[in-house]
């Protein structure tokens, strides 16, 4: 597996970050991780807090899947220490709050991916996502993730379709994200079992908003997605970059099933 953050050709630093890894479940087989997360332009530190949250969550599911904790809990549990990483950010002296006293606490979205030899686990808070895109083309890719935005909330409540609620000016106004200023935080984990070899992309909206669809991922991602992971999530952001790059762009590339330790090439 492999991922590639961009800073975009907009922004003036990249406030994304990921953290990849492996392990071995207590039977043996491999397991990969991957987590990815978008700093929240509008908080203050927002770099920080995409830093702290993949990196907690990365380092708590690399540490629970060994120990034969269930997947999804572990997710779940990933995602409470990812949230807590963040918040600790907010507990500074006195006078730095002092000094930007207008800015929101340091935020982000996560969204991370587990796979194993036979199951998918996916989690997430916030708008990053993950899709599943099969290895046979002519099987359906998916998307994984419900984003927690204005534009979700708009569809799921009936009161717009798709297209009119990602057209609106407030489509990407999030409603979930970590951090101390975050509303109840309500982690989302979702089990997938593929019946056929594929690839988990997650990624930022720097990435899917120049390919939202599933199919429309499906068709950027290469069709050796599978077997060359890193010149794949290149292919990715490429593609972002030449939509002209608005945001910081991250996308980590996980093959189904997990190859073992060592396995595979760079």
């Amino acid at each position: 597996m492999a991922a590639v953050s961009d800073r975009g050709l907009r922004h003036h630093r990249n406030e994304d970050a990921f953290a990849i890894g492996t392990a071995a479940l207590p039977d043996g087989s491999p397991a990969s991780v991957a987590i990815v997360c978008d700093g929240v332009s509008s908080a203050t530190r927002p770099d920080d807090a995409s830093m702290a949250a993949s990196k907690a969550a990365s380092e708590t599911l690399l540490a629970a899947l060994p120990r034969g904790t269930n997947p999804q809990q572990a997710m779940h549990d990933a995602i409470i220490a990812a949230s807590r990483a963040v918040n600790s950010l907010a507990e500074e002296p006195a006078t730095a709050r002092e000094q930007a006293p207008h800015q929101n606490a340091p935020a982000c979205t996560l969204v991370g991916a587990v796979v194993t030899s036979g199951l998918l686990i996916v989690g997430w808070v916030g708008d990053s996502r993950a899709y599943w895109v099969p290895v046979d083309r002519s099987a359906p890719p998916a998307r994984l993730t419900e984003d927690d935005s204005w534009a979700a909330q708009m569809v799921a409540a009936g009161l717009m379709n798709e297209a009119e609620a990602y057209a609106d000016e407030r489509a990407h106004a999030i409603t979930g994200w970590l951090g101390a200023d975050a509303y109840e935080l309500e982690p989302h984990t979702a089990a997938f079992k593929p019946d056929r070899p594929g690839v988990v992309v997650v990624c930022t909206d720097g990435l899917w908003n120049y390919a939202e669809a599933a199919e429309e991922m499906a068709r950027v991602v290469p069709l050796d997605a599978a077997t060359h992971p890193l010149h794949s999530a290149r292919v990715l952001v490429g593609h972002a970059l030449d939509g002209g790059g608005h945001d910081n762009v991250t996308v980590a590339l996980v093959p189904f099933p997990a190859v073992p330790q060592g396995a595979g090439s760079a």
